[in-house]
């Protein structure tokens, strides 16, 4: 069985600003805008990262879990990691045995998905999901629309890596390793998790946020270029870091 880094949600207060930051910094393109998560009073849009990919959500409505998020997380920022596995059974009897709950679970002849309590995850919603005929990271994937090819750019290559933060890092990782049965590892004093495409790493919490996806590692062409972009933008936090959606982006050339 294999466990891989789909996509990456981050939820903000005004969609369009969000998505034209990583446009103008990070060179990628809107390849959907989901009809369906109106139903939670969001609207959305998704772009490609290579073959995964980076999401952003806004409230369309007052009371909703995002708006609610962003109060509590004090603005925009990380939202939710999303998993893509290739069998959802050993992964429902964990998540069962743990006594995590779940927000919402739904079947379809395509896609199967399974997205916990943030309260039970740390913070960031931890969803699970599984893409029939998926199997390649080039293959289908529904939050991403059936043209998701059309948008990709050559300039973000890959997802390499996440970053949870808690005031507990170790005890978060062993919970989420509970849930996906991959056994934490030490890397540089960091609790990780190794998926089978990219790193999920637990960091202490330092910024006054709380708990929850703090950043993401993106393999990119031509850093130097897109560091010089967010610099004319005012993103820029050193030459390897950038600020876009309120969480931190390390650019991996």
């Amino acid at each position: 069985m294999w466990i891989r880094l789909r996509q990456i949600a981050l939820v903000a207060n005004d969609l369009e600003s969000a998505v034209s930051e990583f446009h103008n910094v990070l060179g990628i393109n809107v390849a959907y805008r989901d009809p369906a998560v109106a139903a939670f009073g969001l609207h959305n849009a998704v772009m490609p990262a290579g073959e995964q990919f980076i999401e952003v959500v806004s409230p369309t409505e007052p009371g909703t879990a995002g708006g609610r998020y962003l109060e509590r997380r004090g603005g925009d920022g990380g939202y939710m990691v999303i998993l893509q596995c290739s069998d959802h059974g050993p992964v429902k009897a964990r998540v069962e045995a743990a006594g995590v709950r779940k927000v919402v679970e739904r079947d379809t002849a395509h896609y199967r998905l399974m997205q916990l309590h943030p309260r039970d995850t740390g913070g960031s919603f931890l969803e699970i999901d599984v893409q029939v005929g998926g199997e390649s990271m080039n293959g289908p994937w529904e939050p991403a629309g059936p043209d998701w090819h059309l948008a990709r750019t050559q300039v973000v290559q890959a997802i390499v890596f996440a970053d949870i933060q808690s005031e507990d890092p170790e005890a978060l990782a062993q919970r989420w390793s509970q849930v996906l049965g991959i056994q934490v590892d030490m890397m540089a004093g960091v609790p990780t998790i190794g998926l089978d495409n990219a790193t999920l790493r637990f960091t202490v919490a330092t910024d006054g946020r709380g708990e929850g996806l703090a950043g993401i590692g993106v393999r990119v062409q031509n850093g130097p270029a897109l560091i010089a972009a967010a610099s004319a933008r005012g993103c820029r936090v050193d030459d390897a870091t950038v600020m876009l959606g309120g969480i931190a982006v390390t650019l991996i050339d």
